[in-house]
């Protein structure tokens, strides 16, 4: 059985307090889909204005996209706000090309956790032109947890 069969609406997209006002993750037009800590599934629709100059992605957007699913990933969405998890550093491989009108999802897991250190894998996937799915990127990121400036900082 399923929502529709009931007459109930679909259950809403997940929050996430990191992506309320991410001004760079709503210019992608991301989408969360999933956004639990160490478990981040969002997606985008890869826009011309996204394409380098041989008409394929600009790996900085997919970088960016990447990054966003990263952010999500090592950031509780319960925590009490008072740290924040940014990159200290992240290695990137772009393996296929990506496409204008293609739908891209990016998937960021926790791969392990010590003490204010943390080390996520983030994979990059596409659309393809048969209906299947190619592997657009793999990055690896390393987090490092820190205070959050906005709540020590009174010149903000």
């Amino acid at each position: 059985m399923t929502s529709a069969d009931v007459g109930t609406a679909p259950a809403p997209p997940p929050v996430h307090p990191a992506f309320a006002d991410d001004k760079a993750a709503r210019w992608l037009g991301a989408e969360v889909l999933r956004a639990e800590f160490g478990d981040v599934l969002i997606r985008v629709t890869l826009r011309e204005e996204m394409l380098n100059g041989f008409g394929m992605a600009q790996g900085g957007m997919v970088f960016a996209f990447a990054d966003v699913a990263f952010a999500l990933a090592c950031n509780d969405p319960r925590g009490d706000g008072s740290t924040i998890t940014v990159a200290s550093g992240v290695d990137i491989n772009f393996l296929n090309p990506g496409f204008a009108g293609r739908r891209l999802t990016a998937a960021a897991r926790l791969v392990s956790q010590s003490g204010r250190s943390g080390l996520f894998d983030i994979r990059v996937t596409q659309e393809t032109a048969d209906g299947g799915t190619s592997i657009l990127a793999e990055a690896r990121g390393r987090s490092r947890t820190i205070p959050n400036p906005s709540s020590t900082s009174k010149d903000r």
